[in-house]
């Protein structure tokens, strides 16, 4: 039986990066050796570190001025690593989940954090509108995709100072524009590479501008002078990184897996707002997430939740059951998702819908 993962992260990868980067594991760019046990500093390895920079920078349109870099440690650590490298004295950040509460919180070890609109009142399932962000903000941070709520945010916040970005769930899925932004990051694990790595897409010119004393293995400026190479990165996640971003680049870019995105979201909401069972959790269309679809049962129906669970995975549905948060299910639909298993969770539902 096919099976259709739908786990919100680790999560899906494409099977061409899956193919090449087994092979890599046991002979890497015909060294005989495995990637996992070569030096990051041999010229294998830095032809892939060079490479995936690049196709970052080609797929995403990023202009000069900005580096790349591949990390460790996650969002989690990026949430201080930028409040580190770019707050002297005040920031602005939006809350619309619990990521973005974790980055709020670690923020405020460094300055004053304005939070200038929450949707925590309705448990995160709207994107709050009409918020004023202080001009005197050194930077606005949001959080562009909620994988737990199922919100998103598909276009840039107008504000007046630089953005800064988590994009752990959401990036590549659409284009961007990142003359905009000082910082970019996300955890890779979600919709670019196996786990373990971090990408940061950050602005030259917005580093060395703090008054504190930066430690080293937190500091922008020396990972980006050393080519993300200070420290001996994840080299196995980044190889798996650089397959993903080739296999984009095949598919035709940023801009064409945005409109397959579009269709997959599609057919999955049409479905949720058509069916009796079912009920998105986020209410207006504007705000619902394309990577990850969270819905729970009609009130009348609630009772046969796990049964619809039994169901669905019985059908080869993986990885459907909701957060903790929210409850219901939660279907993430990542770059690398098809659109014929979008189709066969669609057609799970139909067939339970009938039997109820």
């Amino acid at each position: 039986m096919k099976k259709h993962n739908f786990y919100a992260g680790p999560s899906i990868l494409p099977e061409f990066t899956k193919e090449k980067t087994a092979e890599a594991a046991v002979n890497f760019a015909g060294t005989g050796l495995s990637v996992m046990e070569v030096s990051h500093r041999s010229k294998e390895f830095v032809a892939v570190m060079d490479e995936a920079q690049a196709l970052v920078k080609e797929l995403l349109h990023v202009p000069d001025g900005y580096s790349v870099l591949f990390l460790q440690g996650g969002a989690s650590t990026q949430f201080l690593m930028v409040p580190y490298n770019l707050m002297n004295k005040k920031a602005a950040y939006l809350n619309t989940g619990s990521w973005a509460s974790k980055a709020i919180k670690e923020a405020k070890l460094f300055g004053e954090v304005v939070e200038v609109a929450s949707s925590k009142d309705a448990n995160f399932n709207y994107i709050p509108k009409g918020y004023e962000v202080p001009a005197d903000a050194e930077y606005f941070h949001y959080t562009t995709n909620n994988t737990i709520y199922g919100t998103e945010i598909l276009k840039e916040p107008e504000v007046a100072m630089p953005l800064v970005a988590d994009m752990s769930s959401d990036i590549f899925s659409r284009p961007l524009d990142v003359s905009k932004y000082a910082v970019i990051y996300a955890g890779a694990q979600k919709n670019l590479g196996p786990s373990g790595a971090t990408l940061v897409i950050v602005k030259d010119d917005a580093l060395g501008k703090v008054e504190r004393t930066i430690p080293t293995m937190l500091d922008y400026k020396i990972h980006a002078d050393k080519g993300s190479m200070f420290n001996t990165p994840s080299t196995l996640a980044v190889f798996g990184c650089l397959q993903t971003l080739i296999w984009l680049k095949d598919q035709g870019g940023v801009e064409a897996i945005e409109k397959v995105n579009v269709e997959k979201a599609s057919i999955l909401y049409d479905e949720l707002d058509r069916n009796k069972l079912f009920v998105p959790t986020v209410a207006e269309p504007e705000d619902r997430s394309r990577m990850n679809v969270t819905f729970v049962m009609a009130p009348e129906y609630g009772e046969v939740e796990k049964e619809f669970l039994e169901f669905a995975t019985a059908r080869g549905m993986i990885g459907i059951k909701g957060h903790r948060s929210v409850g219901g299910f939660r279907a993430s639909i990542y770059n690398a998702m098809p659109t014929d298993s979008v189709k066969a969770l669609v057609e799970t539902m139909q067939e339970f819908e009938k039997i109820k």
